[in-house]
């Protein structure tokens, strides 16, 4: 069963992230992972809990290769790049 990383990201540093951006693309990829969504236009229905910002929507082809890219050595540098430059929220969630 598929599974999807749902990351919600405030930009602080714009051209910062898109060093970001490059550098995950490919890791993303050889993960098994493709964009379902990646900062495309929102329309918010319901805030209750969260108002989303910039929401990017990766599929992996289950939990564990959701996990296994999160936690990688190599995505390790780049991710540090990402909370350098950005405030975001990472969740994995099964897909149905």
């Amino acid at each position: 069963m598929s599974a999807f990383v749902i990351v919600d990201t405030s930009i602080l540093d714009p051209e910062a992230y898109e060093g970001y951006k490059a550098l995950a693309a490919p890791l993303v990829e050889a993960f098994g992972g493709v964009y379902r969504a990646r900062g495309g236009e929102l329309d918010v229905r319901e805030d209750d809990l969260w108002a989303p910002t910039r929401l990017v929507i990766v599929e992996f082809p289950d939990m564990a290769a959701a996990r296994a890219f999160l936690d990688s050595d190599e995505y390790a540098p780049v991710a540090a790049i990402r909370h350098a430059n950005a405030r975001c929220t990472t969740v994995i969630v099964d897909g149905a």
